[in-house]
């Protein structure tokens, strides 16, 4: 057999050389990056692949103790009936942060207020989940309650199933799990620890409990994929120390909540921030009133004032500002009666102006209908006006100019005499393209409205770091609002307004029974929200005002009926208009007694006047 042997100099063999050579540098990397590009994002989707695997598992266990319910009320013990309940919220918790953040209508029914809701189309939608079943259960069970226990949790039952449905399908992303992980822990502060799902049973510390545990969980899937150990540890120490905290308060009303906010909530929202970004998971630059990159809820810039605007063009400029403020001293928006927007919201007096109710145009004794609220930090509102019949703060602005009683102007004029005066048209090009327009006199006044945010009280300067910041009454009085006072279940940290936490998309009504005087006899006849929707949910709805600056803001209530803060809280330590005898079948607030004691109630006013 013949064998010919290989001349590394022929031009068969080089040609070989220079394919294989070819293949060697183009071939092979081709397959390597297409081998990464199918695999490397399922690897780098792992644990959020993990997460969801853990989630719907935590949805069976929730389905299953709800059933467990369900065979409890059946069997009429009230002693099993309480525990079941107790249990069956304790597994919801450990699904709440990818439920509210994947699956919030769901979630709503299956643990939204006890409150019936009016939706958009003016429909009233009958409140369901476990805050009906808990006022069924708890303090105690009533003998003939067990038929409407039962219908209740079925409905909870059909809405955990509706979840396992809705979550099967959805795709869950690391940076999404990340979000809703921090945003766990701001619904935990914000709301876990002041009672509002739990306000009846009074099991808020151990359903936080779980809530932390199934955030931690969740937190091993990434954790545990990655090198460095050291992250590790420290998170899971994070998480530790603030269920440890949690666990060992002796009841409800004795758990420090100023010391758990600062010491234990806040450095482990901000080590599930720095973990995100160590683990190289991308952090979202969405537009949110509450910045997607906030290490905590009392962080310097943590809220975005230009959230609540219409159109993008209208967001604040220096320009726009000084426009309109210029503007909101002005007496051009008026109709010859001098008035301007400071006769009623004066900034030495946080920008109210100290009277039940304003005076009216013309004065000869008429006022209007409603005390003037704060303009400081409006901006952290969905909602304007007592009764949030508008909501943009360039609505609020148009229909305070053109009410006959309060500016009795007219924006056509009032552009109009702004064209005329070369100095105002001058500040209106330098602010906008298209110089002075009603539009843009609206925007203009509703930015420098946009601009009075404060949230730099002593509270704040505690949480960021200042040692001496309160003294221990003002402490007292913080976890007194926070917790047995209940002010926080409407009221919510760290903003003190109606936005609910932590997405902060709408801004509640709560009907209270406010008095028509301050001996309390009847109910004020002003019928509040009722008259714009005409549903009997909203009869006596007012929006929830913040709480900042409430030293300055005297009277109190849309009707200015009480002079001192000692009498605000007088009036909801005796449940409001239902503790005073109104009989208010819509009444949100509680109208059980609070049962303060006089030290308590001077701690509470003396904490809120620190804001």
């Amino acid at each position: 057999m013949l064998k010919f042997e290989r001349n590394p100099n022929s031009l068969i063999y080089r040609h070989r050389r220079l394919l294989f050579s070819l293949f060697l540098i183009i071939v092979i990397p081709l397959i390597v990056c297409l081998i990464w590009w199918l695999i490397g994002p399922v690897s780098k989707q792992a644990p959020a692949k993990a997460v969801k695997h853990t989630f719907m598992q935590n949805i069976t266990a929730l389905d299953s103790a709800v059933s467990r319910l369900q065979a409890d009320i059946r069997g009429k013990r009230p002693a099993d009936v309480q525990e079941s309940f107790k249990r069956a919220r304790i597994a919801y918790k450990r699904v709440e942060f990818i439920s509210a953040y994947y699956s919030p209508e769901t979630t709503r029914a299956l643990n939204g207020p006890n409150i019936p809701e009016v939706d958009d189309d003016l429909r009233i939608n009958e409140p369901q989940g476990f805050q009906v079943l808990e006022e069924m259960v708890f303090p105690e069970v009533a003998a003939d309650a067990y038929p409407d226990m039962l219908h209740a949790a079925n409905v909870i039952r059909a809405n955990v199933n509706r979840l396992r449905k809705i979550s099967e399908t959805n795709e869950l992303t690391d940076s999404h799990v990340f979000d809703a992980m921090r945003l766990e822990i701001f619904r935990v502060v914000s709301m876990g620890i002041t009672g509002f799902d739990s306000p009846v049973a009074f099991h808020s510390l151990p359903e936080v409990v779980s809530a932390l545990a199934g955030v931690q969980a969740q937190l091993v899937h990434y954790t545990s994929q990655n090198a460095d150990n050291a992250l590790a540890a420290q998170l899971d120490s994070a998480f530790n120390v603030a269920i440890a905290y949690v666990r060992n308060a002796r009841d409800f009303n004795a758990f420090d909540r100023l010391v758990f906010i600062r010491e234990y909530a806040n450095p482990l929202s901000g080590r599930l921030l720095d973990a995100q970004k160590a683990l190289g998971i991308p952090v979202f630059t969405d537009k949110r009133l509450l910045s997607p990159s906030a290490r905590t809820l009392t962080d310097s810039g943590a809220f975005n004032a230009n959230y609540f605007i219409n159109f993008e063009e209208q967001a604040m400029t220096t320009q726009r500002i000084a426009l309109g403020k210029m503007l909101f001293f002005s007496p051009v928006l008026s109709r010859n009666s001098g008035r301007t927007c400071a006769t009623c919201h004066q900034p030495d007096r946080a920008f109210t102006d100290g009277e039940p109710k304003s005076f009216a145009v013309g004065f000869n004794g008429q006022r209007i209908s409603r005390n003037a609220p704060t303009l400081l930090n409006a901006s952290f509102q969905a909602a304007q006006f007592a009764d949030s019949r508008v909501t943009f703060l360039e609505d609020q602005a148009s229909d305070v100019i053109r009410n006959p009683d309060e500016m009795h102007g007219s924006l056509p004029d009032a552009v109009a005499a702004l064209r005329k005066q070369d100095a105002s048209r001058k500040l209106f090009e330098e602010a906008y393209t298209d110089g002075v327009t009603e539009s843009n006199l609206k925007n203009a006044i509703a930015s420098y409205i946009r601009s009075l945010s404060s949230l730099d009280s002593r509270l704040d300067r505690h949480f960021r770091g200042s040692e001496n910041a309160l003294t221990i009454e003002e402490k007292a009085g913080f976890n007194l609002f926070m917790g047995k006072a209940k002010c926080a279940t409407c009221h919510f940290f760290p903003l003190f307004n109606g936005t609910v936490p932590p997405a902060y998309l709408e801004t509640e009504s709560e009907v209270l029974g406010t008095p028509a005087t301050a001996e309390g006899k009847i109910v004020d006849p002003d019928v509040g929200k009722f008259v714009l929707t005409k549903r009997e949910p909203h009869r006596y709805a007012f929006k929830t005002p913040t709480v900042r600056h409430v030293a300055l803001t005297a009277p109190y209530m849309h009707n200015g009926v009480f002079k001192t803060l000692e009498e605000v809280v007088d009036f909801y330590d005796r449940g409001g208009g239902n503790g005073l005898g109104f009989n208010l079948e819509n009444q949100t607030l509680p109208f059980d007694k609070l049962s303060l004691s006089d030290s308590e109630k001077k701690a509470l006013v003396a904490f809120m006047k620190i804001l």
